[in-house]
């Protein structure tokens, strides 16, 4: 004879054994499986995309500025989700969006941009020293509070 826990029936399942009557649980109005509260209230699904703001830091030997300004340029062109990029000959710092599941996603994206560039856009052979990935809504808040990194300096490529 099989145990059933109290208060939970048995049923006979299609070969005569017997087995623990199946009960459901309510999710209740606001959350269903797989969905996620958001910052506005609403849900989304668990594994949409999100947007997250990426700062990118790189510096390295002195590199000739000409040459730092035409990489960064054609790393733009090559990849237009890039918002700005400012340079120095030994340092840059690049920002822009990211469209991704979770922060872990946007910032292993992050930090393989500059390596896997390097070479088709001519990029100086420097280290990645900083990255920042905030979401959306962080961005926002720190721009409205007035503090935090300042709303992208024009769009394109910039020296420090």
């Amino acid at each position: 004879m099989r145990r059933v826990r109290p208060g939970v029936a048995a049923a006979r399942g299609s070969t005569g054994e017997e087995r623990a009557a199946l009960t459901s649980v309510a999710a209740g109005d606001r959350y269903r499986a797989g969905e996620t509260e958001t910052a506005e209230g609403g849900t989304r699904p668990a594994d949409a995309p999100r947007l997250w703001h990426v700062t990118l830091s790189v510096s390295g030997e002195e590199a000739p500025l000409k040459e730092v300004r035409r990489a960064l340029e054609q790393l733009a062109h090559d990849h237009p989700f890039l918002l700005t990029s400012r340079y120095a000959p030994d340092h840059a710092e690049i920002r822009y969006w990211e469209e991704a599941r979770d922060l872990h996603d946007a910032a292993a994206v992050a930090l393989r941009l500059w390596g896997e560039h390097r070479q088709t856009a001519g990029l100086p052979p420097w280290e990645i020293v900083g990255l920042e990935v905030i979401d959306r809504q962080t961005y926002h808040q720190r721009i409205a509070e007035g503090y935090g990194p300042a709303p992208a300096t024009p769009v394109g490529v910039h020296p420090f």
